[in-house]
């Protein structure tokens, strides 16, 4: 599902327009990113979570030349899925 795709079944499934939904969409998703920047963790009960991390510098070796060299460290978004939406993905066996 791609973001056209994800503007249509939320525009459907809010019963609101497609442009409604999309701007909805959009505000959510920069708010997230904006947050997550500021060094904000954005928790959302039972989706998941949003946050920074920070990643330690760390030896690397070119795959082409076979040199190692060093990968500064960095700060990363990451996303934890949160218990309800691993239940949902979850295979039932």
């Amino acid at each position: 599902m791609n973001k056209t795709e994800l503007i249509a079944a939320v525009a459907a499934k809010a019963q609101v327009s497609q442009n409604q939904a999309n701007a909805i969409l959009s505000a959510t998703l920069d708010t997230i990113v904006e947050s997550v920047a500021a060094g904000e963790k954005v928790v959302l009960i039972g989706f998941g979570s949003f946050e920074a991390k920070q990643r330690q510098a760390r030896e690397a070796r070119n795959p082409r030349t076979g040199e190692t060299m060093t990968v500064a460290a960095t700060q990363v978004p990451t996303f934890s899925a949160g218990k309800v939406f691993k239940q949902k993905v979850k295979p039932t066996a």
